[in-house]
């Protein structure tokens, strides 16, 4: 009888122990805004402000209430206005053209490779149609950052990175977020801390950490944000920039500053279940496993595998043979977005030109997530459902 998998793969961990006394003394204190504090306090929101600004290496930092609101937020801060156009990913999720969507920008698409990171030799070709790439490292994979920061910093681009799925990743040691001019973070359920909702936001420009302070919703309190630039920044931005409230709370940075702490051990963890699925899937028929730079730091929260040339037909018989043996895989070559998964050419608020080469790396794209609620034996047998059914109509589409 073929093996069946019975846990969930939308069940995260627990919250930390010390998350929720924090979280409750922050209930009992009513002070969940991150402005209301008594005489001597520091918020909550500030202490994880200066936390992850420290952890990353960046002069400042803004927590705000999503990793979209982040990314809306710093395209507005670094100038972007209605109509311009923004380079980005052609393999991502609906969030990054939704932010560039929101202040009224145009997406302009870049493909997408094998190793499903940004087509370098695309970029090179269209940097010149944009000032801004909003860079998704979409699913944690991390492109040659040396290289896209050259193209970049030669047409005069600048970067902000979607970091939400590489938070303790990192391109030479460099952490994911610190080279472009702003790294934006997401600290969703399914990213890799969780206060259920909620985003931060780097930089070391000053000019910028200001305009995003204020967009926030600081009103003329900017200057409670201890891991913001000096009161000098804000002379003239203070009237100059509108209020779009996207605040973090009290509650959930105290959720959040434990998980923070725990990061470096959580992503070994990750990895280590990450790479068991890896190694179970290699040398599978017709499958490829999506091989990681050396350079590269990888947080393995999530497994992706191409099965190339493959008709959608088939890749939806594999998807329901393991969706029938407990294992949930998704697809990002669908014709019509399905739950998160979605296309560049899903957006009907883009006029979108068809990317051949990128359509056929996103045909076979297929994707699951990893929580640390599974065992390394469950991702063994995860691994060993994935490679039996992937065989079987492998072989079956080639009599073999």
């Amino acid at each position: 009888m073929s093996e069946m998998f019975k846990g969930s793969f939308t069940q995260q961990e627990p919250i930390p122990e010390e998350g929720i006394e924090a979280a409750v003394a922050v209930m009992r204190s009513g002070r969940l805004h991150r402005y209301n504090t008594a005489p001597g306090e520091i918020a909550q929101t500030v202490l994880l402000e200066q936390e992850f600004a420290a952890q990353v290496g960046a002069k400042y930092c803004l927590a705000v209430a999503s990793g979209g609101y982040a990314m809306a937020t710093a395209l507005r801060a670094v100038g972007v206005k209605p109509g311009d156009q923004v380079l980005t990913n052609a393999f991502t999720l609906a969030p990054v053209p939704g932010a560039i969507a929101a202040v009224g920008a145009v997406p302009v698409f870049v493909g997408v490779t094998e190793n499903l990171v940004i087509d370098l030799d695309d970029l090179a070709a269209k940097v010149d149609r944009a000032d801004v790439l909003l860079l998704s490292h979409m699913r944690g994979h991390l492109a040659d950052m040396e290289a896209l920061m050259a193209i970049c910093h030669a047409a005069n681009v600048t970067v902000i990175e979607d970091c939400a799925h590489t938070m303790g990743a990192a391109w030479k040691g460099v952490p994911s977020g610190t080279q472009g001019k702003v790294g934006c973070y997401s600290c969703q359920t399914y990213k890799h801390v969780n206060s259920g909702e909620g985003g931060l936001f780097v930089t070391d420009d000053a000019e910028v950490a200001a305009r995003a302070i204020m967009l926030s919703g600081s009103y003329m309190l900017y200057e409670r944000h201890l891991a913001g630039p000096p009161k000098e920044a804000f002379e003239t931005i203070r009237y100059e920039t509108p209020n779009i409230s996207g605040r973090m709370d009290n509650l959930r940075a105290a959720i959040l500053r434990p998980q923070l702490r725990a990061l470096g051990v959580q992503c070994a963890r990750w990895n280590e279940r990450y790479f068991e699925i890896e190694k179970g899937l290699r040398n599978t028929p017709g499958l490829t496993v999506i091989e990681r730079a050396k350079e590269e730091t990888i947080v393995g929260s999530s497994i992706q595998f191409l099965l190339k040339g493959w008709d959608g037909d088939a890749v939806k018989d594999v998807m329901a043979r393991c969706a029938k043996r407990g294992v949930e895989l998704k697809w990002f070559g669908g014709a019509e977005p399905v739950g998160f998964t979605s296309r560049y050419d899903s957006w009907r608020y883009v006029d979108a030109p068809a990317m051949p080469a990128s359509d056929a790396v996103l045909a076979g794209i297929v994707d699951m997530r990893v929580p640390l609620t599974f065992t390394i034996e469950d991702c063994a047998q995860i691994a060993r459902i994935i490679k039996a059914e992937v065989a079987a109509v492998f072989q079956r589409a080639h009599r073999l």
